[in-house]
């Protein structure tokens, strides 16, 4: 029998800094997030991070926090079951850090009969730190636990024509009725070291104002071309004036070059510029979490005031839009009519 396995970021079991720090713990340890030697990662982490940047980050997960729990985490499974009544066989979720782990996402298919498992990062866009880490992990414990499960996985898919259509019609929808002189694209950040280790090419990434827009293999796994490229996109299908909207990055850590231009410098440009009013939509999500509710709801709102911009607004992530979970089941319904391959 197939089965389906939906998995996201994951979440904090509490907003209190004792869950906040073994959350963290476990995100900033992995490999694919913060890419140094272990002997560095573990003193950064363990030695610096973990001791001075729980109590803030949990302060600001209790802004977000919702009565029946994390907003990423009560969306996901909403999304789940949305999904799962359009699809006929088990769809499960899983996150990649937290309590709700990708092991247990494959026993409870495994346990309901299925053999057969279609994997779904929740990412449009491929990224060593979000669906590379998911499937290099979801291949492990299939070796370790599940030999004889076979998994095939969604591509990233920021050039979908249909998933472009839902996020831009999602984007217009939000935006009846409001007046805006920008839209900004404001997608996760991520080391500029990633982009360039990302590059199978191993010479095309050079991140200048090129490399993004010239045709290369290497765009199949470049983080910073497909960001950019859902931007193009939707600009086009939504006829969008070249000078009212651009790309931005948001969240980084450390003093390593990070992509850029950075959301909160970007958005304190335009404030200064003389845009009164804006908003901002958030692609690399595709459901609320505490970078789009705290950071850009909150943060990015208080930068643009204080520059002097008077209306802001930020565009929901596809979330439960019904579109989408119908776009999601349309592509588990279509995997499950193609053989696997073992």
């Amino acid at each position: 029998m197939k089965g389906a396995l939906l998995v996201n970021l994951g979440s904090p079991e509490s907003p209190e800094p004792k869950d906040v720090k073994k959350y963290l713990g476990e995100f900033l340890m992995d490999e694919r997030v913060i890419d140094v030697p272990l002997w560095a990662r573990t003193l950064l982490v363990k030695g610096i991070i973990l001791n001075t940047r729980p109590k803030a980050s949990a302060a600001a997960y209790k802004k977000i926090w919702w009565e029946d729990g994390s907003p990423l985490i009560v969306l996901s499974e909403q999304l789940q079951e949305k999904v799962q009544e359009q699809v006929d066989f088990p769809v499960a979720l899983a996150m990649r850090y937290g309590s709700m782990t990708i092991k247990k996402g494959l026993q409870e298919l495994v346990d309901k009969g299925c053999d057969e498992v279609f994997l779904i990062p929740l990412y449009p866009q491929f990224a060593m730190a979000t669906t590379e880490t998911i499937l290099v992990l979801a291949e492990e414990i299939r070796q370790e636990f599940f030999p004889d499960l076979k998994i095939d996985s969604l591509p990233a898919f920021y050039n979908n024509p249909e998933y472009i259509s839902v996020l831009a019609n999602s984007i217009k929808d939000d935006l009846k009725g409001k007046e805006y002189e920008h839209l900004l694209f404001s997608y996760h950040g991520v080391p500029e070291r990633h982009i360039r280790k990302s590059d199978i090419t191993k010479s095309h990434c050079k991140i200048d104002g090129s490399c993004c827009a010239t045709p290369s293999k290497a765009h199949e796994f470049c983080y910073r071309h497909q960001c950019k490229e859902v931007t193009r996109l939707v600009g086009e299908y939504l006829k969008l004036e070249p000078d009212t909207y651009s790309t931005s990055f948001q969240s980084r850590l450390g003093f390593d070059p990070w992509l850029q231009p950075y959301t909160d410098r970007t958005i304190e440009r335009l404030g200064k510029k003389g845009i009164k009013t804006m908003a901002i939509a958030t692609p690399a999500f595709v459901s609320d979490c505490l970078e789009t509710l705290e950071e850009i709801a909150m943060e990015g709102e208080e930068i643009f005031h204080e520059m002097g911009g008077k209306e802001f607004s930020t565009i929901p992530c596809l979330n439960t839009n019904k579109d989408w979970v119908s776009l999601l089941a349309k592509w588990i319904n279509e995997w499950s009519k193609k053989p696997i391959e073992a």
